[in-house]
């Protein structure tokens, strides 16, 4: 890139063309032509908006846009290529654990996991679970008191001393 860059360098000036008139004619600033002039590719994050840039450079400065472009592929591949398997890896790596933070309904998984969220979104109905648990509680105390109050279905009859119970089923 270092050779396209001191190419679109040396085509500026042999036009007469100072880098502020060139970025305020691209509508670029001052920094992305000395980049681009440099061939530091690392101030740019998006690799297709700097094609764009460099295309409309070479068209700005009079060249085949096609060739110029065509030389930036070329470098591009040559850069991609020496990538590492490691590096590949470790991208590969990080791609899947962000993919694992990507919840999505049609795409998470079926397997439940209690934790502190999930109780806390389960309050209101715990609360109304509590709510009826006591009532029903009460409702068995009182029925219980209730039954001791009202005679039951044995009949006693006191002969002497003697208590003889029938009781009626």
């Amino acid at each position: 890139m270092k050779e396209l860059g001191e190419y679109l360098k040396d085509k500026r000036k042999e036009n007469g063309v100072g880098l502020e008139e060139a970025a305020e004619d691209l509508s670029l600033t001052k920094d992305d032509i000395e980049n681009i002039e440099a061939g530091n590719i690392r101030a740019f994050r998006d690799v297709l908006k700097l094609k764009v840039m460099v295309k409309d450079y070479a068209k700005y400065l009079g060249l085949d846009p096609e060739k110029v472009v065509d030389e930036f592929n070329d470098f591009l591949f040559e850069h991609t290529s020496k990538i590492s398997l490691e590096d590949i890896l470790e991208a590969k790596q990080k791609k899947e654990e962000e993919e694992k933070q990507i919840v999505s309904p049609y795409t998470k998984s079926t397997k439940k996991h209690f934790n502190i969220e999930s109780l806390l979104k389960l309050k209101p109905l715990f609360v109304v679970f509590l709510v009826v648990l006591v009532i029903l509680l009460i409702i068995v105390i009182y029925i219980n008191i209730a039954s001791k109050r009202e005679p039951n279905n044995r009949n006693v009859e006191l002969m002497g001393r003697e208590c003889v119970e029938y009781e009626f089923a």
